[in-house]
């Protein structure tokens, strides 16, 4: 075995250097990837393309179980599009809009639509955001809180839900890593086991209700809230849809089709079944097929990835059914629909792959082993979680990607997590938190910019405004995930609760103001 010593922590440094640096993740994994070949080609450039094309890149694709996950995540994109683009989920939304009447309902109800549209954290924004506006207007609440509430509820709910894009992305990153450090643990299942430890998604989600409860405003948003109660505009910087349409997040566009098929969503009469329906349908499946194979054969990773197939598939035949018997469109635009969700995905499969090229680089590399050999003695394994958070936070707040952090700092997390004795659970989610609270107090995160775009808000002010709660959040997140370190526990978790509602309590005493 080749020993590159601090050669080999080069690719991940590089990577991360880099996406620091150019906010860019493409260009950060592929700087990683072709150092990485360089070093192992002795630094001749042409044996490391032919090595980066060949060994890594083209391998990894061709894959069969890499294949399998790309296509289910375009076949989950497709549906998400078609029940965005029917009106189904907006007229679930809408149908809560009924039952406001007062200003902590209206703002339970926006947390409650953003957790019901679960499969989309763009969406949800686009979707959910306009249709309470007028609402938050008529109760006089900041545009603000609105943004906060649904940017709150956006990617902390997909995150935790197994079965959508989100779960397929992050299953196929920890099947890469268990391969290469030869665990054999089911990576589905192991996903499932990391769900009580995200601590950031469950103390985000958290954050609402405890601050509807309390019923004050503190820092930036309570300067917001003043500005509202006291008369001054509503919306004194709001952005409109031409300023969407051009906005670009460093890297990330936000796609003009967004916009539009939002106002094809807000026009629509649909019936609350176009959203209840396939989902349901799909649902039904996950479970059925679930239960099936369980009982079975056992539940093995093909066997997840057929039954998100299959039961995706069936879901989209059944909203473009219903789109042509309530909608008057034809399978031939339904499906022209679903190929437009299909390629919304393509960025985060270009991702993936380089994500998984970069890990067979580091494999190669022994970067685990170096690594390891540097923390063992000198960092216990109860602390690795409280680094591997900070990390991801840093990392996904200067890139606005959590998408891309989840892929830099997977491969490198759980091999040096392995081999300290760190839990491989508690790493994991320490990934997937760290980089979700960067990603939410990033200004140019394209979740946060899209929140403020659907509240109707400055940009800025809600970056301000939200991090002043999102901050409180993160540091208590880091706190469960040192005392899951000595206790791995899933009581972690609610003793987690308790301390965001009693730190919550102390700073609206302190701090806060009921408007």
């Amino acid at each position: 075995m080749n020993d590159y010593g601090f050669l080999s922590v080069i690719p991940p440094l590089l990577t991360i250097f880099v996406a620091l640096y150019s906010k860019n993740v493409l260009l950060a994994l592929s700087c990683g990837i072709l150092s990485g070949a360089l070093i192992l080609a002795n630094f001749n450039p042409f044996y490391a393309i032919l090595d980066t094309m060949e060994n890594h890149v083209l391998k990894e694709i061709t894959t069969g179980s890499q294949v399998q996950v790309i296509l289910i995540m375009f076949i989950i994109g497709g549906f998400v599009k078609l029940l965005e683009v029917s009106g189904g989920a907006s007229a679930f939304a809408s149908k809560l809009t009924s039952l406001v009447t007062s200003r902590a309902k209206a703002q339970f109800l926006v947390w409650l639509s953003g957790l019901g549209i679960f499969f989309t954290d763009s969406g949800n924004s686009l979707i959910v955001g306009p249709l309470y506006r007028s609402v938050f207007d008529e109760f006089k609440i900041c545009r603000e809180k609105l943004a906060y509430i649904i940017d709150t509820t956006s990617s902390p709910i997909s995150i935790l839900i197994p079965f959508i894009g989100w779960g397929a992305y992050i299953t196929s990153l920890i099947e890469k890593s268990y391969t290469e450090i030869g665990l054999e643990e089911n990576a589905f299942s192991v996903l499932i086991n990391v769900i009580p430890y995200q601590f950031y998604a469950f103390l985000a989600l958290a954050t609402v209700p405890i601050l509807i409860i309390l019923g004050k405003e503190y820092g930036p948003m309570k300067r917001s809230q003043e500005r509202v109660v006291n008369n001054y505009s509503v919306n004194d910087r709001s952005v409109n849809d031409a300023e969407i349409k051009n906005t670009v997040v460093k890297g990330t566009a936000i796609k003009e089709t967004a916009v539009k098929d939002t106002e094809a969503v807000n026009g629509s009469t649909d019936k609350v079944g176009l959203f209840l329906y396939p989902l349901g349908v799909m649902l039904l499946l996950i479970a059925s097929l679930i239960i099936w194979h369980a009982t079975h054969d056992g539940l093995s990773s093909v066997h997840i990835r057929s039954t998100l197939a299959i039961a995706y598939l069936t879901a989209s035949l059944t909203c473009m059914e219903m789109m042509r018997r309530h909608q008057s469109k034809s399978y031939s635009e339904s499906l022209s629909v679903f190929i437009k969700g299909a390629e919304s995905l393509v960025y985060i499969s270009i991702v993936l792959v380089l994500a998984w090229s970069l890990s067979s680089v580091t494999k190669d590399l022994h970067t685990a082993n170096y690594l390891a050999s540097i923390f063992v003695g000198r960092i216990e394994p109860m602390y690795f979680p409280m680094i591997v958070f900070t990390l991801g936070a840093i990392i996904s707040l200067s890139t606005g990607s959590s998408y891309g952090t989840f892929a830099i700092l997977m491969s490198i997390a759980i091999p040096v997590g392995y081999e300290l004795g760190a839990s491989m659970y508690l790493c994991i989610a320490a990934v997937l938190s760290g980089g979700l609270f960067g990603d939410h107090v990033s200004p140019i995160s394209d979740t946060t910019v899209l929140a403020s775009a659907g509240a109707g808000c400055d940009h800025l002010s809600h970056v301000s405004t939200q991090a002043a709660y999102a901050g409180v959040t993160g540091v208590i997140a880091l706190l469960a995930y040192g005392l899951a370190g000595a206790y791995e526990s899933v009581y972690v978790l609610p003793i987690a609760i308790v301390l965001l509602f009693i730190a919550m309590y102390i700073l609206m005493r302190l701090f806060g103001k009921r408007i």
